[in-house]
């Protein structure tokens, strides 16, 4: 493999961060017998009829796909929460707030393989949706603050998917502004020789009396 020269900036897919989502924990309610399930991320049952578990995201979509439970969503995917975050979004100029790291994934993948267990599906997708748009307009106006004296940038509460776009533009950003303070002379560094030199000058002018 060849080496960069520079740093790779570049983002991870979208498929990336999905599988990388589909280690959060999630509630289900199993409808068969199990016995527990040792995995290397750790160890999931045993599965009784009707009673809830907790299991990684990708077993949920595995057991779901097969028929073997139905997936609860999360508390945050309800209406009545997303409604309150959707409007506190608006509301704040610069503030994001909490949500899930993962929130855009987890809802997608609910979307996809278990939309007959989320409520108001539809009005829950367009809600997601919506808080997704508004807070990607936030992120792309506090990135039109930048400019050269900015050393550091701090933004609460993003998702992995917006922390995905942000980072290239913010790393390269700040590289470009340290390569151009590195071109431009040091002010406080170079000798002031003007005083000097305009003494020398006033010495050694003839003085001009009047007569």
């Amino acid at each position: 493999m060849a080496v960069q020269s520079e740093p790779d900036y570049s983002l991870f897919t979208a498929q990336e961060i999905e599988f990388v989502a589909e280690d959060e924990l999630i509630e289900i309610v199993p409808n068969m017998r199990m016995d527990p399930l040792n995995l290397i991320c750790g160890d999931f049952g045993p599965f009784l009829p009707q009673i809830a578990a907790q299991v990684p995201l990708w077993l949920a979509v595995a057991l779901k796909k097969r028929g073997k439970c139905t997936i609860r969503p999360p508390e945050w995917m309800s209406v009545e929460k997303l409604t309150h975050v959707l409007e506190a979004e608006r509301d704040s100029e610069r503030e994001f707030q909490s949500l899930p790291f993962h929130y855009v994934e987890i809802s997608r993948l609910l979307f996809d393989h278990a939309r007959d267990d989320i409520p108001d599906g539809y009005m829950v997708r367009s809600l997601t949706e919506d808080i997704r748009d508004v807070r990607f307009h936030k992120v792309q106006s506090s990135l039109e603050s930048f400019d050269g004296r900015t050393s550091a940038v701090q933004i609460k509460s993003l998702s992995a998917m917006e922390v995905n776009i942000v980072r290239p533009f913010v790393a390269r950003a700040l590289q470009s502004f340290q390569k151009l303070d590195s071109l431009l002379p040091d002010t406080d560094s170079m000798p002031n020789n003007q005083p000097q030199q305009a003494d020398k000058a006033a010495k050694g002018r003839r003085v001009l009396r009047g007569r």
